[in-house]
């Protein structure tokens, strides 16, 4: 254990809390975590299966307005990650750990109670989110396997079974270092296909598509965008990674979440501008969501592109599903305080994290945006809104207390905080109300 050490500026701003260090051979050495290590990091944690339903639910806006919703929302996530790192190394320095998770943080600073609700809102956005990416995973499998095969569309149960049972049974039958391969091979595939995407789409913008644009509409989208861009769960092991240095993790947040943001708003130019009217007046799957994705997929621009388009899309969820699958194990293996490794327990907890979501997309297979939807609007307003805010105005107060002075990494002080509190109220109301 190394004893954290604090190193002041002139500022009084806290610049590192403590070193890295291992034994090689007879000498210690500092093995400091990199600014582009944690970048990626974030980066890759941001971009998920969020960006498929980012299409659809933007399209009613348009280009220019949800190019701007983007961007505020991205705004709302940094300041929401930034507020995250500040009270983790503020609970670092205090407690004198070198480590602690984003539910440790949670549990020192609000107690049990606060510790209780952000657990449950996680275990809600885990659950909703897969049966999002099973019901959408399987949807884009029965598709492909019914072209490839000749036949008419399969039942949408057959591809939601198939999915779950092919890429959960992967992750249960393979050892740990063959999944971390294997969904370094998938992330690779989206990268190129993403790229390969952007390519063909930008073929088949069509100006009149850049012009349209409807404000009225932008607020629908903005809990599935709240999606796309979340990441603050990371941001404490980001903190332990890069040694507590304040400078280091500002330029990581700030670059790993800018990084997801080009691509989401490259990706909703191209795919936006794709669509025509045309193909927009001839569908009617009887979808309650328009999904300019389907049709895509479907050819309506190209047998290419609609290949890509799928590929992109299934390898995508495959990767999303690895991660969140990972992390609902973790979170029930702490509940159930199982041990690392112990094979008896995997089955049970494999079944535990698998059949209830794809039990809920077998019953209602067009559950897909009504599940970002609501993770949005509920789990990513209490994760990276309200309780992040809770944390910072109660740290601030102990520290106004013990007339500490700490550089925040967030300007405004409680104004800042009184407007992000506000914003997640406000979509959570909205929520509430279109329900009645």
């Amino acid at each position: 254990m190394v004893p954290i050490k604090t190193v002041l500026t002139d500022s009084e701003e806290v610049t590192q809390l403590f070193s890295h260090l291992e034994f090689d051979g007879k000498k210690l050495s500092h093995q400091p975590g990199s600014v582009l290590g944690s970048t990626a990091l974030i980066a890759g944690t941001t971009v998920g299966a969020g960006i498929l339903a980012l299409p659809a639910v933007t399209l009613p806006s348009g280009i220019v307005p949800s190019t701007s919703g983007l961007i505020a929302v991205w705004l709302y996530a940094l300041v929401s990650g930034l507020l995250v790192a500040d009270v983790t190394l503020n609970t670092m320095r205090t407690e004198g750990r070198a480590s602690i998770g984003f539910m440790g943080v949670v549990e020192k600073i609000l107690g049990k109670l606060g510790a209780r609700l952000t657990g449950g809102a996680y275990l809600f956005m885990h659950y909703a989110l897969l049966v999002a990416y099973i019901t959408e995973g399987g949807e884009i499998l029965a598709y492909a396997e019914a072209k490839i095969g000749g036949v008419q569309i399969l039942p949408t149960w057959v591809g939601t079974t198939t999915f779950t049972l092919l890429f959960g049974g992967i992750m249960y039958l393979g050892r740990e270092k063959f999944i971390e391969k294997l969904n370094s091979a998938f992330v690779g595939i989206v990268i190129v296909s993403f790229l390969g995407l952007l390519f063909l789409a930008s073929r088949h913008i069509q100006s009149a598509q850049l012009l349209f644009q409807n404000w009225s509409a932008l607020g629908s989208a903005i809990s599935v965008m709240s999606v796309a861009l979340f990441f603050q769960n990371v941001v404490p092991l980001v903190v332990t990674q890069l040694e507590g240095d304040a400078r280091k993790i500002r330029q990581s947040i700030l670059m790993g979440s800018v990084i997801p943001l080009i691509m989401f708003l490259a990706w909703n130019a191209v795919i936006l501008g794709s669509v025509t009217p045309d193909m927009l007046h001839g569908t009617s799957d009887g979808r309650t969501v328009l999904d300019p994705l389907q049709i895509l997929r479907a050819g309506g621009a190209g047998e290419w592109l609609g290949v890509l388009v799928s590929i992109f899309s299934e390898f995508a969820i495959a990767t999303s599903f690895i991660g969140f699958v990972y992390g609902l194990l973790d979170l029930f293996k702490d509940i159930f305080s199982i041990t690392q490794g112990k094979f008896s327990s995997r089955l049970p907890l494999y079944s535990l994290v698998l059949f209830p979501p794809m039990t809920l997309g077998t019953l209602n297979p067009s559950i897909f945006f009504t599940a970002l939807d609501y993770t949005g609007t509920f789990s990513i307003s209490v994760l990276g809104g309200i309780i992040p805010v809770l944390m910072s105005w109660k740290q601030g107060q102990e520290q106004e207390k013990s007339d500490s002075t700490n550089q925040p990494l967030v300007p405004g002080g409680k104004v800042t905080l009184i407007v992000m509190i506000g914003v997640a109220l406000a979509m959570m109301g909205r929520q509430i109300l279109s329900i009645y």
